[in-house]
């Protein structure tokens, strides 16, 4: 069940909503056994077989998962500090990471032993379980902060619905113990205000628009582009290959932007504040700056749970490149089990440490900041070569997935943006894979992200996410014209959006996110 189908949009939210106001009259708990319950028939509606009868394994998997990571954190808060307690987490760790290792890489292993020992090896043909990649770091940070003695004592109902609440169990965010279960411990849903449903619904109908009328309508443009790549025609010319890389950066910006506004808007219509996921990145003035606005939580847990702990900036400059480049590298693993994610964790590595350099290069000397537009325009450029093998990954990805396609996907397009190809304009309409219009407008969207208020800018005075004021560009200040407020006007523009999205609702596409 995704978030922009019928199914979860007209059937499942309105029953989980209602049914939550019903039960939080009853008592406190029943809202909180009823959130649970409509999580796991959330999660549970998933079939990964639609040919084969619905079976139960997956739904014992995340409630397994959960049942496991509760015990050891009780055990390691009592025994915090403690070198039982110490050797209970690694064990707990690992056994996280095992589990995940399974689902996600077992494919991946399978590929690289036959590559290596040039003979057939199968192994077992592994589903990837639904949002494993999420709640596995989630649980990992909470049994690490346990063992820190940083969290208190919770019901197990508590944690089972901070570890599958749906809006942020399927593709993030990536959440933190101390900030959900403070939200259902001081029950501040419970005075539920009819500004939540307007603010939540309102940033609902604002990320399905990104993902069905943007993200999906130039999802073509880039498939098409990419397809060429690996092989299915002639290489991509220097214009084609820049439309179809430029294509994905703003499919993939508004498909996972939208998903963020989705999850964060679902939320909200219960009283509760996901933390800020999503925060024009491409705005950003360097990578550094990238990565404190793609993804932010899943930033935020590799420097807290992986940077950090392997030394961080602590141990000299050199050391600290090199955590940097680990940091990145398996970061992107963890996107996919493929060479070309591997490549662009590798590539955002790279980036970063250049840019800490480039930084401490510029204090040493007294050299003045780079312009703000150049450093958009360049950080913008440097983001979406990146994204050209993350794009061939799903080449790789799968059963049935090709290393040789990804990786010759990649080169061809970056040969192709590089010039190795010639420098020619679009191709004559006879050799056309995507007519130059519907590139041109894709990459025009651009400008969008450059100059429109995010939603969260859009939505600021009632505080859609958890606390994102660190970002100059979100400060409060004076009210607006075009900031949201619920009346009648805004209503109406909310409907205009939601009629427009509905002339697009023709067909249902995953969100990008949910592959990882």
């Amino acid at each position: 069940m995704i978030f922009n189908s019928y199914t979860y949009l007209l059937l499942f939210l309105p029953l989980a909503l209602i049914g939550f106001f019903f039960a939080a009259r009853i008592a406190v708990r029943a809202a909180f056994v009823w959130l649970v319950i409509a999580s796991i028939v959330y999660y549970g509606w998933w079939n990964p077989d639609p040919s084969q009868p619905w079976k139960p394994w997956y739904v014992l998997l995340i409630l397994g998962s959960c049942l496991f990571n509760f015990w050891i954190g009780e055990y390691l808060a009592r025994h915090r500090g403690t070198s039982r307690g110490k050797t209970l987490l690694i064990s707990g760790v690992s056994a996280n990471l095992i589990l995940l290792a399974y689902f996600k890489y077992t494919g991946f292993v399978g590929r690289l032993i036959e590559q290596l020992g040039d003979f057939s090896f199968h192994l077992p043909n592994v589903v990837l379980a639904l949002g494993i990649s999420f709640f596995t770091f989630q649980q990992i940070a909470y049994l690490v902060d346990a063992w820190r003695g940083e969290t208190e004592e919770y019901r197990f109902t508590d944690y089972l619905l901070f570890v599958s609440f749906w809006p942020q169990l399927i593709a993030g965010p990536i959440v933190h113990h101390k900030e959900m279960l403070p939200q259902f411990e001081k029950q501040t849903w419970k005075n539920h205000r009819w500004v939540d449903t307007s603010a939540g619904l309102t940033i609902l109908i604002i990320g399905l628009f990104k993902k069905v009328v943007i993200a999906d309508n130039v999802a073509p443009v880039a498939n098409a582009i990419f397809e060429m790549a690996g092989g299915t025609g002639r290489p991509p010319g220097f214009l084609e290959a820049w439309a179809g890389a430029i294509a994905y950066g703003i499919q993939i910006y508004f498909d996972f932007s939208g998903y963020t506004d989705m999850a964060i808007g679902s939320a909200r219509l219960f009283g509760i504040r996901l933390p800020l996921n999503f925060h024009s990145p491409y705005k950003a003035v360097s990578i550094v700056d990238f990565w404190r606005r793609w993804h932010i939580t899943l930033s935020r847990f590799l420097r807290d749970y992986l940077y950090i702990p392997l030394g961080g900036n602590r141990k000299g400059k050199s050391r600290r490149y090199v955590n940097l480049l680990i940091t990145m590298v398996l970061g992107g693993f963890w996107h996919g089990a493929g060479w070309t994610y591997l490549l662009w964790g590798l590539l955002h590595g790279v980036f970063l440490c250049v840019n800490h350099g480039w930084i401490f290069l510029r204090k040493k000397r007294g050299l003045p900041k780079v312009p703000k537009p150049m450093a958009i325009a360049i950080t913008f450029l440097l983001v979406i070569i990146a994204w050209v093998p993350f794009r061939a990954g799903t080449f790789e990805l799968g059963s049935s997935g090709s290393t040789t396609k990804a990786l010759a996907a990649t080169r061809e397009m970056l040969a192709a943006m590089f010039g190795f190809h010639g420098l020619g304009g679009w191709p004559d309409v006879a050799t056309q894979v995507v007519k130059e219009s519907h590139a041109l407008r894709a990459c025009l969207l651009v400008f969008v992200c450059w100059f429109v208020p995010n939603t969260q800018q859009f939505m600021r005075r009632y505080q859609p996410a958890m606390d994102p004021s660190h970002f100059e560009d979100y400060q409060i200040g004076p009210r607006k014209w075009w900031q949201w407020r619920p009346n009648s006007r805004w209503f109406a523009f909310t409907l205009l959006l939601m009629l427009a999205t509905l002339y697009q609702f023709d067909k249902l596409s995953e969100f990008i996110y949910f592959q990882f």
